[in-house]
């Protein structure tokens, strides 16, 4: 009789237990989840203002997908620009010379403190694009460009901005294109990452793409460099561009087709303007991270866009020659 009761108090003990897991494990999900729902602005206004200002550090709002545990790479915001271009005329301080918007000039007596609603008034809802053709993130998206020229010395244009600018010169040739919006640095931080891991935040979100849009021909993989304004400058009929490089990186088994797109568009670009294209540099070895995401996918391409030196507007010309070759690489293949 002692052992039999000794028996059902043992179970009863384990019971417990596991009851007490059950509990941990939900608490845990649901304070995973509050944390990557957390609204850290409560307006659209407080958003841009960060937007503009740190070197766009910060993507405030995020949304967490339905598995909580294992698609945490899906912090996904609310954000949009429908009009990127404005916020260079209303926010950096630059207008259009002409209507096809090719030209930007600084104009200095603009400020940017009072121009937060005309930014708002350009943002939009999520686009719903169903069949997308080009995909372009930054997996380091707070490299910045010069502030030279600029008014307000909080502002730091940078690839993430690029990428924005890209993508609506895209969209107006006919190239439906979609852009990394999630703020890569906090996914970082929430999962206790370092820079160094930036490649392994940026796969979780081309992973995601991929499956959601089998469409798409080309993903971009946006950056800039650290060199010599001479070197990543070139002029062009009394106009400035910021240089182009594409990287290829080495260390997996079937970079050479990476190596063939990366050929065909620096050659597209060398055909019209040799002196813009910088070339093609494969990487491998210690201290480089020598896949950079291409063993998802032959038509990934990580494209450098100018250097830190750089200001927005020779950002801007190149991406007015770069979308064009886009959309000719797109049309052919």
């Amino acid at each position: 009789m002692a052992k039999k009761f000794k028996g059902k108090k043992s179970k009863i003990k384990i019971l417990k237990y596991a009851v007490i897991l059950i509990v941990i494990y939900l608490i845990y999900s649901l304070f995973s989840f509050l944390l990557l729902n957390i609204k850290l602005v409560d307006n659209n206004e407080d958003f841009i203002r960060n937007l503009l200002g740190d070197s766009n550090y910060h993507m405030f709002y995020e949304k967490r997908s339905q598995n909580v545990i294992y698609r945490i790479a899906s912090i996904l915001t609310n954000f949009n620009l429908k009009e990127p271009l404005s916020i260079l005329e209303n926010s950096f301080g630059y207008e259009s010379v002409d209507n096809s918007n090719s030209n930007l000039v600084y104009n200095g007596d603009y400020e940017v403190d009072n121009s937060i609603q005309s930014i708002i008034d350009y943002m939009s809802k999520d686009e719903d694009i169903k069949e997308p053709l080009v995909y372009i993130y930054n997996s380091h998206q707070t490299e910045g460009y010069s502030k030279e020229y600029l008014k307000n010395e909080n502002i730091t244009p940078n690839v993430l901005m690029a990428g924005y600018l890209l993508k609506e010169k895209l969209d107006k040739l006919g190239v439906p294109t979609i852009i990394e919006e999630s703020n890569i640095s906090e996914f970082l931080r929430i999962n206790n990452w370092n820079y160094n891991a930036s490649y392994k935040a940026s796969r979780f979100y081309l992973l995601d793409v991929m499956e959601k849009y089998p469409s798409i021909k080309l993903f971009i993989d946006l950056h800039r460099d650290a060199l010599s304004k001479n070197s990543s400058t070139v002029t062009l009929n009394n106009k400035k561009y910021a240089k182009v490089l594409f990287v290829v990186g080495k260390e997996h088994k079937d970079y050479q087709q990476n190596l063939n797109l990366a050929n065909q568009l620096n050659d597209l670009i060398k055909a019209k303007y040799p002196t813009l294209t910088r070339g093609v540099l494969q990487k491998e070895g210690s201290n480089v991270n020598g896949i950079y995401n291409q063993d998802l996918s032959s038509n990934i391409i990580l494209l450098e866009l100018g250097g830190h030196e750089n200001t927005i507007t020779e950002v801007l010309n190149t991406i007015e020659i770069i979308s064009i070759i886009i959309k000719e690489h797109i049309n052919e293949n």
